[in-house]
């Protein structure tokens, strides 16, 4: 899953990517509301992590012009702890509200339940045959015994997962699986693919010629 975090204070910046990453999601980051706001626009992301306070363009400035074109799940961070403010975020179109400082193990739960959310999901684990996937312990079964998954790999089973029975073209796949440091011209999705038939069964990932992967 591609997240985007903009933040403007930069070491909660950096660690929040990070610690982002090492959940396995691919995670842009902008540090100011005009930069948030163009890629926000212009790639797609599974979820958005917005600060209120933001230069060039606050928070609730980028969630007016935002929900105009996209409908995108939405986590604003913000020091702004007053019913008032939280009343205006969700108000405005945010789907979530978090106030700093805050638990990062809070912070994933609740873009777990975002991302389940905007992809119609209402339970936390999504059975495919005798593969089971639990979105919020990350884990993967098959015939009740847990397969070792990188996070990549886990996140590709993930996505396919809950868009089951949908085609999803390559394109949409290193859209949602890869962040903006990646090389989206490798092989990448290909070595996943391979590796996730290997461990959940070749026909597990279903190949579309000409037009992407599915889950049936």
């Amino acid at each position: 899953m591609r997240i985007l975090v903009v933040e403007d204070e930069p070491d909660l910046l950096r660690s929040l990517a990070q610690a982002l990453r090492e959940e396995g999601y691919a995670v842009d980051t902008a540090a100011d509301g005009e930069e948030g706001l163009y890629k926000a626009e212009n790639y797609g992301y599974d979820a958005l992590i917005l600060d209120v306070m933001l230069p060039k363009l606050d928070g609730w400035e980028i969630l007016k012009r935002l929900r105009s074109i996209k409908k995108i799940p939405v986590l604003m961070l913000t020091a702004r702890d007053q019913l008032r403010d939280r009343v205006r975020g969700l108000d405005a179109g945010a789907d979530d509200y978090v106030v700093k400082p805050f638990d990062l193990e809070e912070v994933f739960a609740r873009l777990r339940a975002l991302i389940r959310r905007g992809a119609d999901k209402v339970t936390n684990v999504i059975e495919i045959g005798d593969v089971r996937v639990d979105t919020v312990a990350r884990r993967v079964c098959r015939a009740e015994k847990p397969v070792e998954l990188t996070a990549r790999e886990y996140t590709l089973v993930e996505f396919l997962a809950l868009h089951r029975a949908e085609v999803v073209t390559r394109a949409r796949l290193y859209e949602h699986l890869f962040d903006e440091t990646d090389d989206t011209f490798s092989n990448l999705l290909d070595v996943h693919v391979s590796n996730v038939r290997k461990k959940l069964g070749a026909a597990f990932i279903v190949t579309r010629r000409g037009h992407g992967y599915c889950i049936e």
